[in-house]
């Protein structure tokens, strides 16, 4: 069988699992992982460092890899959009290029190394599917024209499911995942800071980051604790001059 054939049997498998279009990157990504040599995989979009959209990830230590990637606003997804180009980065790499990044997620999932591809076509510029391995070198084992092989199914699956959404001028479906909708309260974060602290959208964002990456949590979660109440935006800068 070949690794295509590998591929699509994975992931026709696991469509009763992960039924609906909304985890469709997901079963992509476990897909991913499943047919490479490699401890997990996530799929997302990057628009730029502040707009970073996960859609799926094959596993919890890979999601979470996301979220530490957001909330340092650094690491290979980041570059990886920066140049359009693909990164491969062993421990030494994410040590020495990203230390704030490396110390997160080594602290918190087995990840030392990542191979972060563009995926091409449609997606070119935006996709992103990142390999994730658990030893330090892992990542210059990993077989870019296989890793190439499977981003362009990716792409494939993703394009051919939006389709529909092209002709009626809406997001495709599969942008609505649950990753995606716990992102979405990040942006209403952001607002509710930048309301209430008279700050920029960006200096929010910012806030936000520095708050959370000094609590050992995410971005992610520190939202959600905003937009449900149990923390307000004047808590993250107490000194701050805040409107009466």
């Amino acid at each position: 069988m070949s690794l295509v054939e590998k591929f699509h049997t994975v992931l026709s498998a696991s469509a009763e699992e992960l039924p609906g279009v909304e985890l469709l990157p997901e079963r992509l990504a476990r897909a991913s992982a499943s047919v490479l040599p490699v401890f997990g995989a996530g799929l997302s979009l990057c628009f730029a460092p502040e707009r970073h959209l996960p859609l799926g990830a094959s596993d919890p230590a890979s999601g979470e890899v996301e979220r530490q990637q957001f909330t340092t606003g650094e690491g290979p997804c980041v570059a990886c959009h920066d140049s359009g180009k693909s990164v491969l980065a062993s421990e030494s790499t994410l040590r020495s290029s990203w230390p704030g990044f490396f110390d997160a997620v080594a602290s918190r999932t087995p990840v030392r190394s990542i191979f972060t591809l563009p995926l091409p076509d449609e997606l070119l510029g935006v996709g992103v599917l990142e390999f994730y391995l658990d030893s330090p070198d892992g990542a210059d084992a990993l077989s870019i024209e296989h890793a190439v092989t499977v981003g362009g199914q990716v792409t494939a699956v993703l394009q051919a499911a939006s389709r529909g959404a092209q002709r009626h001028s809406e997001l495709p479906g599969w942008t609505d995942t649950p990753p995606a909708q716990r992102r979405a309260l990040v942006w209403q974060a952001i607002g509710m800071v930048s309301g209430s602290l008279r700050l920029p959208g960006a200096d929010a964002l910012a806030l936000l980051r520095a708050h959370a990456y000094g609590s050992s949590t995410t971005v992610d979660a520190l939202a959600a604790t905003l937009v449900s109440g149990q923390v307000r935006p004047r808590d993250l800068a107490p000194d701050a001059d805040h409107p009466r």
